[in-house]
């Protein structure tokens, strides 16, 4: 079950509630007149193909060769 805090503890603490929302999923927040609230971290809609890099190594122009040379080989057949 999520973590409860009182609406004055959210107040006092709030960074670090939602880094628990984000951490947990949620958090929940009661009011003195009982309403319960929840807290959750919005998924971010990302592109399938956003992906970290990878550092090959190797510079622009070597990429530029590579392909040229490509180019070459597949005309020559």
């Amino acid at each position: 079950m999520s973590a409860v805090y009182t609406y004055t503890e959210a107040r006092q603490h709030f960074a670090a509630l939602l880094d628990q929302a984000a951490a947990e999923g949620e958090v929940r927040v009661k009011r003195r007149d009982g309403q319960m609230f929840v807290i959750t971290p919005i998924n971010q809609e990302r592109s399938p193909l956003d992906i970290p890099g990878v550092d090959l190594g190797t510079s622009s122009e070597e990429i530029l060769e590579f392909i040229a040379e490509g180019r070459r080989y597949s005309s020559a057949e």
